[in-house]
């Protein structure tokens, strides 16, 4: 990295930070536990992952990847119908992948999860109460049994990257554990609903629908509480709070 002219602040926040230094990204996370299920994930992952080049406690080097992300939430995608597709396909090879050991949350566990993270939006006065409730109702009906599968567990798009057409990896992988195929693509396509029938073309399974939507306002009540207090806005339009919102 001699040479290197410029230092990018990619993300930072009290947990973790993650530095571009020319192609080289440094991720540093104050729990190395998970990047104990990162590096794990990518070496069992059957989709392109970044390449490690080093790891020195606190910090894992990564090359960066070709391409560019699938989108961003919050602004819309100029990706294909295609890329979107193939990212589907990369998900369901994924899913089709030897479970990971590391179990993921159940439904009773993120049912607690839900309450208190809805209580809290209310009482801090974050959300009305008719939009946390009436989310609610509709998140519930994700609580339900499903067959576990390999999930990336924080699929969200800007974590995809794409060139050509073509998956060139997938980044960000410290939630990864066995959990609900659903979640992930709900997780894909959360801003971004339009693109659902791209990525199922890709993905190629008979999947719920409901069951997928239901899932965007489960992710976005659990995430609201965890964007504010690490810096984030999710009142940006077409971000979490919207989607709450286009759920009414």
């Amino acid at each position: 990295m001699a040479g290197v002219e410029e230092v990018e602040v990619v993300v930072a926040h009290h947990e973790c930070a993650t530095l571009r230094v020319g192609d080289v990204f440094l991720k540093i996370d104050s729990d190395q536990t998970r990047t104990d299920v990162e590096v794990a994930a990518m070496a069992a992952a059957p989709v392109p992952t970044p390449e490690i080049l080093w790891r020195k406690p606190p910090v894992l080097a990564l090359a960066a990847l070709p391409g560019t992300a699938l989108g961003r939430l919050g602004e819309p995608s100029i990706a294909s119908s295609a890329a979107w597709a193939a990212a589907g396909a990369a998900v369901r090879m994924l899913h089709d992948a030897p479970l990971p050991p590391r179990p993921g949350r159940s439904p009773d566990e993120l049912a607690s999860h839900l309450d208190g993270e809805c209580e809290w939006l209310v009482t801090s006065g974050v959300l009305p109460a008719d939009l946390v409730t009436h989310n609610r109702r509709i998140a519930e009906m994700a609580l339900r049994p499903w067959k576990p599968v390999f999930t990336h567990g924080d699929l969200q798009v800007a974590h995809v990257f794409v060139a050509d057409d073509e998956i060139t990896g997938v980044i960000d992988w410290s939630e990864a554990a066995q959990g609900d195929a659903l979640f992930d693509l709900a997780t894909l396509t959360l801003g971004h609903q339009e693109r659902l029938s791209d990525v199922l073309a890709g993905y190629g399974a008979d999947v719920d629908l409901d069951v997928i939507r239901v899932w965007w306002s489960l992710r976005s009540l659990l995430g609201v509480r965890w964007l504010i207090e690490h810096g984030f806005d999710p009142s940006s339009p077409g971000c979490e709070v919207d989607v709450l919102r286009s759920r009414m």
